[in-house]
C-alpha cells in the first residue's frame, strides 16, 4: 500500500505535461498576451490581462505537494487501526464495567452505574491483589535497578571480555516471560531443584524450602526472578549513562581526595537519574504485565501471597464469567499504568526530550 501512495505521489508532483506546454513560451502565440487591446469604435484602451486560471489537476498536484497533506497517507491508515483495535478496545472494556454483563447474550446499555467498583472497593481479594501488585513492583524495580547498576559499574572499569559479559547478563532480557517461569519452576522445585539441592550439598539441608509451595516465599520467588531476568536491561541503560560521564567528574573527585565509594555515590549516581528514571518506568510496566510469568507457574489461582492484578483480572472473566467484574479491575489495572506513564511523559515533554 505504501508502494502504491509512493508512485500517486511521484505522478501528481511530476505535473501534466499539457499544463507545462502551456505555461512556456517559444515567442509566438500568446506573445502578446500581455500587452493591452485597442478599441476599434476610438474609446480608451482596456487592458486585456486579467487573473490567469489554475487547472483542477494543478490545484490537486500542489495540494499533495503539501508535506503535512502527503503525511496523512501514511500516518491515517495506522492511526485509524490503533485507534479501533486499542483505544475503541479499552473504551469498550471501561463501558462493560459499567454495567452487569456476566459474558451471555448482549450487554445492556440502558442503564449504567459505578456498582462493580463499589464490589472492589470491599473484595479482601482485590485488596490482597493490589497490595501483591505494589509490593511486586516497588521490590522487583528497586532490585533490578541495584544490581543492574552494580554490574554497570563492575564493567566499566575496562574489564577483559567485557562484550561477552554484557551478552550473558543481557541474554535473560531477550526471553519471554514464560520461558523464565518454565525455567525457574524447575529451579524452584522442592525436590529436585537445583537451588534446593546446591543447599543440601554445602550442608545447609535445614534451609532448603518449598519456595513455590510456602506462601511465605512465593512473592519473593517471583521477585528473584522477574530481578534475575531485568537486570541486564538496568544494567545497559547505566552502562549508557556511566560512558555519557565526563572523565574529567572522575580526575576532580579523585584529587580531591574521594575515595571510590564516595566519588560514585557522590559524583556519578546522581548525574543517573535520568537514567534511573527511564528504567523505573520501563520496570514498573513490565510488572503490571507480570501475568503470564504468574500463570505459568500457578495457573489462575496462585494464591493470596502471589495473587496481582491481572491474574485476578483473568480469573474473574474467562474462569468465573464475571465480565463486568474482570473489566472493572483491567480498568483499575489500566488507570494504574497512566499513573505510572503519563507523569514521565509530562516531565520529558517539558524538558523538551518529546
Amino acid at each position: 500500500m505504501i508502494h502504491i501512495f509512493r508512485r500517486i505521489l511521484n505522478r501528481l508532483r511530476a505535473g501534466n505535461p499539457r499544463d507545462r506546454r502551456e505555461g512556456s513560451s517559444d515567442g509566438t502565440g500568446d506573445s502578446g498576451a500581455d500587452s493591452d487591446a485597442i478599441r476599434t469604435d476610438g474609446g480608451e484602451s482596456v487592458s486585456a490581462t486579467s487573473t490567469p486560471t489554475v487547472s483542477v489537476s494543478t490545484r490537486i498536484r500542489r495540494l499533495f505537494q503539501d508535506e503535512r497533506v502527503a503525511g496523512l497517507l501514511f500516518w491515517v491508515p495506522p492511526f485509524l487501526l490503533m485507534g479501533w483495535f486499542v483505544y475503541g478496545a479499552i473504551g469498550w472494556n471501561v463501558v462493560i464495567s459499567l454495567t452487569d454483563w456476566s459474558g451471555l447474550g448482549q450487554p445492556l446499555y440502558d442503564s449504567f452505574d459505578l456498582g462493580m467498583y463499589r464490589d472492589l472497593l470491599s473484595d479482601p481479594s482485590f485488596k490482597v491483589a493490589a497490595r501483591n501488585q505494589v509490593v511486586l513492583m516497588i521490590s522487583f524495580t528497586v532490585a533490578a535497578l541495584g544490581l543492574g547498576l552494580l554490574l554497570a559499574i563492575m564493567i566499566d572499569q575496562n574489564i577483559r571480555f567485557e562484550n561477552t559479559f554484557r551478552t550473558v547478563y543481557l541474554l535473560p532480557m531477550a526471553l519471554s516471560f514464560v520461558v523464565t517461569a518454565i525455567f525457574w519452576s524447575w529451579l524452584y522445585n522442592a525436590d529436585i531443584g537445583l537451588i534446593n539441592q546446591a543447599l543440601e550439598t554445602v550442608g545447609l539441608g535445614a534451609v532448603a524450602l518449598d519456595w513455590l509451595g510456602n506462601p511465605r516465599t512465593k512473592l519473593a520467588a517471583i521477585i528473584v526472578a522477574l530481578t534475575w531476568q531485568f537486570s541486564g536491561y538496568c544494567m545497559i541503560v547505566y552502562l549508557a549513562a556511566l560512558r555519557a560521564i565526563p572523565n574529567e567528574h572522575y580526575e576532580a573527585a579523585k584529587v580531591d581526595g574521594a575515595s571510590t565509594f564516595r566519588m560514585y555515590w557522590r559524583v556519578i549516581v546522581p548525574q543517573l537519574r535520568s537514567a534511573t528514571t527511564s528504567a523505573t518506568v520501563v520496570l514498573m510496566v513490565f510488572a503490571l504485565k507480570a501475568f503470564d510469568f504468574i500463570f505459568v507457574m500457578f495457573g489462575d489461582t496462585p494464591g493470596p501471597s502471589a495473587d496481582i492484578l491481572s491474574v485476578m483480572m483473568f480469573r474473574e472473566a474467562f474462569s468465573r464469567s464475571n465480565w463486568a467484574y474482570g473489566s472493572a479491575v483491567a480498568t483499575v489495572l489500566f488507570l494504574l499504568a497512566l499513573a505510572i506513564v503519563v507523569p514521565y511523559l509530562y516531565t520529558q515533554h517539558k524538558r523538551g526530550d518529546l
